[in-house]
């Protein structure tokens, strides 16, 4: 399998004008929701195609592929965060292209190519389909927001207190949360637990239950050595400040604007 993160880091090569997106803020009156498309009718559906920078998809969850696009002859499945190439859709089927070469039918709504990807130099945040970015918005950061998170901070050790780095996807979605809402990431990850078990931080049995999560995309252990509860939530400033806790905090209006776009499984891309 094609790796997710190179894809998306490909991307942004491939994206000349992301530094120089000058909006600040969000822009729901352009975006489409996902599984939503222009009106389609009747009994022979109208193909449309994608176009080529933003063919790239990702499977939110594990997904059957069909040889027809009508649910009868299932053919193989998709690890849930494949890539796969968008070749043709309609309102509710999706022709593609796995990274070995099958070819066969998906349910649209299985796929996204909405990704996040954040950078703690410049405390921004970048709403991406495919290749193009559809909103850049302030991002307030830990107060150790330049190194890579290790383990769990403390008031004891505030210096613990940082955003991870790596490739990370929303794994539920809090809409009571004491920062207004927020997206919840799956940290720590397999990668985070394997760096942990290396370094002494957790033991074999936590290590286990951090990667079975991720295998079965459900919220890890947030309670070991390493920490948790790394979100992207409301109630940030919009000034770019240094006060969070490891998480990514935006204003509130940027949260409801992506609150109905951002999907659990949907990617985040967090870079130093």
């Amino acid at each position: 399998m094609r790796s997710l993160c190179l894809i998306l880091m490909s991307l942004v090569v491939a994206s000349p004008a992301l530094m120089a997106q000058t909006h600040v803020g969000p822009q729901p009156q352009g975006w489409i929701a996902e599984g939503t498309s222009a009106a389609i009718g009747g009994a022979a559906p109208d193909w449309m195609t994608s176009p080529e920078e933003n063919a790239v998809y990702y499977a939110l969850e594990r997904t059957t592929v069909f040889a027809t696009p009508d649910s009868s002859q299932p053919y193989v499945e998709l690890d849930a965060g494949e890539p796969v190439d968008m070749l043709r859709f309609t309102h509710s089927w999706a022709e593609v292209k796995s990274s070995d070469g099958a070819r066969g039918f998906v349910n649209r709504d299985a796929l996204t190519n909405l990704w996040i990807r954040i950078s703690k130099r410049s405390k921004t945040v970048w709403i991406h389909r495919g290749a193009d970015v559809e909103a850049t918005i302030p991002a307030d950061m830990a107060y150790n927001f330049f190194l890579d998170k290790e383990r769990r901070g403390s008031r004891v050790e505030p210096d613990h207190w940082r955003t991870p780095e790596g490739l990370y996807f929303v794994v539920s979605k809090n809409a009571q949360s004491r920062f207004y809402k927020a997206f919840v990431l799956n940290y720590p990850s397999a990668n985070d637990a394997r760096d942990g078990l290396s370094r002494g931080l957790i033991s074999e049995h936590q290590y286990a239950s951090i990667l079975q999560a991720e295998e079965r995309r459900t919220t890890p252990p947030m309670d070991t050595a390493l920490g948790g509860w790394i979100e992207i939530h409301g109630e940030g400033t919009g000034a770019r400040t240094t006060w969070t806790r490891g998480c990514v905090a935006i204003k509130n209006d940027a949260i409801d604007a992506l609150w109905d776009t951002v999907r659990i499984g949907t990617p985040v891309l967090i870079e130093s």
